[in-house]
């Protein structure tokens, strides 16, 4: 895989302790960063309606019902 070169800008601490790192140390936060930051932007996008439907299995799976969320919803 071909590398490039991005700027990103950090709070002072940060740039300090990156500055003042070994080269092996270096290398290996930019292996973290760029890991990171590829599933951040590469990650295929979920739906609304895929994140509602998982919320509402998760919520099945905590025992509500249609009822409960009725009932909670006309605040009874």
């Amino acid at each position: 895989m071909e590398n490039g070169t991005i700027s990103l800008e950090v709070d002072a601490d940060t740039a300090r302790a990156f500055s003042a790192a070994s080269p092996d140390e270096r290398r290996k936060l930019e292996l973290l960063l760029s890991l990171r930051l590829r599933e951040l932007t590469v990650r295929r996008s979920r739906s609304l309606q895929e994140i509602m439907d998982e919320i509402g299995q998760q919520a099945e799976a905590r025992g509500m019902t249609p009822e409960l969320l009725e009932e909670f919803l006309r605040g009874k």
